[in-house]
């Protein structure tokens, strides 16, 4: 007796993908003993089909699995067809991408200078091999920045750009391998990215590069003494100081949206509504600026004219800019030394003025 299980993979039902078994022949003997003999041609078709749907562009929600066929106590295959449904994520991606730089086995040092002899003669099929067979120690590097504020497919992107500039200027007479040469050229593009799209605010890339080695550090202390280490036990390990490692934290620490609800409610206050503006003035600071300047004003007027308009110019009590010694000079026509005296004169008379007025109110 014969079965013959049909697949049809990719097939759209409901905007979902339905997997069916994979395509098998069954032959089902019956005898004495029951043996039951089965003959499938399946595993080198799924492989193939499974290669091209990594390489196709993936759409969501994509086959995660699909379980193998069960055979029943009587050797034959249940009717219905087995059904695995799943979500496109950004682990999926990373997954198939991972297996499809896996194809391309590792370089050779010869065959690494026979491929950079043929893309100097710009062969571009050996530079997409270069490219191909290192595309895993990109994906090696990007791991060692994770949780920087970039998505890891994102930095290998980013790694990737590294790698294909490596692979443009490699000259293997130099005597260093690809993968060392390429490292840098991966890193610093990784690190780039990391500057110019992890924060809000653009981090140098040698502060990135700092926190890099702060945040290894950190990991390492934690081994050897099985705790947190304190900033002063990371600057003594890093050669700096417990004040240059307490302001790296504050620079790779994440900034708060201003519109962010401070409660569940959406009609709560929102985190701009309790920040004060640094910027802004203190209204007490400006009253009493304002009295200030009132009193002054008062008090120049009891100078002699030329005095009060001396300093009127030099201080800008008028809500004028201030005037230089020189200035003033030009406009008596005298030398800036005189005007220097006059208004010397003057300020002492107002200093006077001031400590007679400090006196009398700590009498009454």
């Amino acid at each position: 007796m014969k079965h013959l299980i049909e697949t049809e993979l990719g097939k759209r039902a409901g905007g979902r993908v339905v997997a069916r078994t994979p395509k098998a022949k069954v032959v089902v003997r019956s005898g004495r003993r029951g043996k039951v003999s089965v003959r499938r041609n399946v595993r080198k078709r799924v492989a193939k089909r499974a290669r091209s749907e990594a390489k196709a562009p993936v759409v969501a929600p994509v086959v995660l699995s699909a379980p193998a066929p069960r055979f029943g106590r009587e050797g034959v295959l249940p009717s219905e067809p087995v059904i695995v449904r799943g979500t496109y994520d950004g682990s999926t991606a990373f997954n198939l991408y991972l297996r499809e730089v896996a194809e391309t086995p590792l370089l050779t040092v010869q065959d690494e200078i026979d491929l950079a002899a043929r893309i100097k003669r710009g062969d571009k099929a050996a530079r997409e091999h270069m490219i191909k067979a290192n595309l895993r120690l990109v994906v090696k590097i990007a791991r060692d920045y994770e949780n920087y504020g970039v998505p890891l497919l994102d930095l290998v992107s980013e790694g990737n750009i590294g790698l294909m500039k490596a692979v443009e200027r490699f000259d293997p007479s130099k005597g260093a391998k690809l993968s060392t040469y390429a490292a840098w050229w991966i890193k610093q593009a990784i690190k780039r990215a990391l500057a110019n799209q992890s924060k809000t605010i653009r981090l140098p890339v040698h502060v990135v590069d700092k926190l890099f080695h702060l945040r290894r550090t950190t990991v390492k202390l934690q081994e050897l003494l099985g705790r947190e280490p304190t900033d002063a036990e990371l600057a003594d390990e890093l050669a700096t100081t417990a004040d240059r490692i307490a302001e790296l934290r504050r620079s790779a620490a994440t900034p708060a949206p201003l519109d962010a609800n401070l409660g569940s409610d959406e009609d709560s206050n929102r985190l701009a509504d309790v920040v004060p503006d640094e910027n802004a003035e203190n209204p007490y600071r400006e009253y009493e600026e304002k009295t200030n300047c009132d009193m002054v004003r008062r008090m120049v007027l009891t100078l002699n004219p030329r005095e009060a308009t001396i300093l009127r110019y030099r201080f800008g009590l008028d809500d004028d800019d201030e005037k230089t010694l020189e200035e003033v000079g030009m406009k008596f026509g005298v030398t800036r030394e005189r005007i220097r005296q006059i208004q010397e004169i003057a300020l002492r008379k107002l200093r006077n003025k001031i400590n007679r007025l400090e006196r009398m109110s700590l009498a009454a």
